[in-house]
């Protein structure tokens, strides 16, 4: 049953036109990454903490007059299965255009390609990224190199520590983007499980996305410009409606909207 509608507090779901994508199981493409070859693993961790938003202030000045008003900046959380290739593809370009953002996966575990399709690296969430990387690359750094995977956990680990499972994590965030519609309903069915007891609303926007490298390349500039959208907002709640529309305009994922509450 779609958990959108279970809740009377949640909003009426936003679809664009567009059809859904079908989901790609098969092991990604590289199209998006390098696929130079890659040197041993550095050791040691990378210096970004788990669970932690980016360092980027809370506050953006509205206006450069003596009586300035400083409106509070929305945390953004980008939600995939794993917290491994299109969650962490849209945390990259938000963290380097500046915005407030977090990640994380709504999986029971981290599955990553393996030898063939019926034998994934499967990990445990809270696995550093380094330490995948590290295992990966001692058995068989060619394959893992040509397939893309080293060189996505690479960035990954970059940019923070571990992945991190969604169920656990309790960064409240103001907007949601998840990247396929079964994290869509986990997150939904989540929030409703934890009873609402901040009383403090989140919008939970999905954008559909294969899980390849390729398309999450492509859907990481329609995040990009959906969180530009919201960040410039006079008022997420009311402007929401329009910038779903105006996006389901410019790209062509098929758009979910949901209001819930922590």
């Amino acid at each position: 049953m779609d958990p959108r509608r279970r809740d009377p507090r949640l909003a009426q779901a936003f679809s664009s036109t567009d059809a859904s994508n079908p989901q790609d199981a098969n092991t990604p493409s590289t199209s998006s990454l390098s696929r130079e070859p890659l040197e041993p693993p550095a050791s040691g961790q990378p210096p970004s903490v788990a669970g932690q938003p980016s360092s980027e202030p809370p506050f953006t000045e509205v206006n450069g007059n003596d009586d300035n008003i400083f409106k509070k900046r929305p945390l953004f959380c980008v939600v995939c299965a794993s917290n491994q290739n299109r969650s962490m593809e849209g945390h990259s370009v938000l963290s380097k255009a500046g915005f407030r953002v977090i990640s994380s996966g709504t999986g029971s575990l981290v599955r990553l390609p393996g030898p063939s399709i019926d034998k994934p690296n499967v990990y445990a969430f809270g696995t550093p990224y380094n330490t995948i990387y590290e295992e990966l690359y001692a058995k068989d750094p060619r394959l893992y190199s040509g397939n893309g995977v080293l060189q996505m956990i690479d960035r990954n680990r970059r940019l923070k520590t571990a992945p991190e499972r969604w169920q656990e994590t309790f960064t409240m965030a103001d907007v949601v983007i998840t990247c396929e519609e079964r994290c869509f309903d986990a997150v939904c069915d989540d929030l409703l499980n934890r009873g609402g007891e901040a009383s403090r609303p989140v919008h939970v926007i999905n954008i559909e996305i294969k899980d390849n490298h390729e398309e999450a390349s492509i859907a990481g500039r329609a995040i990009l410009d959906l969180a530009t959208a919201i960040e410039a907002a006079e008022d997420i709640d009311e402007d929401m409606p329009s910038i779903l529309e105006a996006q389901g305009e410019k790209h062509p994922h098929s758009l979910l909207h949901a209001i819930s509450y922590y």
